[in-house]
């Protein structure tokens, strides 16, 4: 049946047209629609915070060339596009100039290669659109939307303004912190 069992899910019950698993937080039942995990949008805070972790495991263990031949050299240089990693001979073997992969920019190498943008589940495509009503990166039907970068810079603006905001309050906190330890010192004596 595919599903297996786990605590809140009944032995036998399968639902082919939805998918669901329960929170590991709260144990009830999460309704993940037809497409289950794949319509899920990828954490990518929590995907840096693996790899970081996985890089420091494997601080020892060097990641090596996917197209040395025996004996295979470390790689220097991953490709996000080819999802590979590459030693300086294999880079320049596989991305020629004046081809189409001469213009592939270098990253470090890494066994996980993440796309430079989202990508929507459902188009295999780069995700242009900011669902405002929802507050999630989708187009829905009805709701107001807006080109990811317009939501981005707007975003953006109002993080700098309220970060300003807050650095100016600190000064007026600060001072009043100390006219008040003033206060205090000139009340003991």
């Amino acid at each position: 049946t595919g599903f297996g069992t786990y605590p809140g899910r009944k032995r036998g019950t399968v639902h082919p047209q939805t998918v669901s698993f329960p929170c590991p937080a709260c144990q009830r039942d999460v309704d993940l629609g037809e497409r289950g995990l794949g319509s899920l949008f990828r954490n990518l805070t929590l995907e840096r915070v693996v790899e970081r972790y996985r890089q420091t495991i494997n601080i020892s263990a060097a990641i090596m060339c996917q197209f040395c031949k025996p004996p295979q050299l470390e790689a220097t240089k991953g490709c996000t596009e080819c999802k590979s990693s590459f030693c300086n001979e294999c880079f320049k073997l596989y991305h020629p100039w004046g081809t189409q992969k001469a213009q592939h920019e270098p990253t470090p190498p890494t066994l996980t290669f993440r796309p430079k943008g989202l990508m929507c589940p459902e188009h295999k495509e780069e995700v242009t659109h900011y669902c405002k009503t929802c507050q999630r990166l989708r187009t829905h039907t009805s709701h107001k939307i807006t080109p990811v970068l317009s939501a981005y810079q707007a975003l953006r603006e109002k993080l700098t303004k309220s970060l300003a905001y807050i650095l100016s309050s600190q000064d007026t906190v600060q001072t009043q912190i100390a006219e008040l330890e003033e206060t205090v010192k000139h009340t003991e004596v």
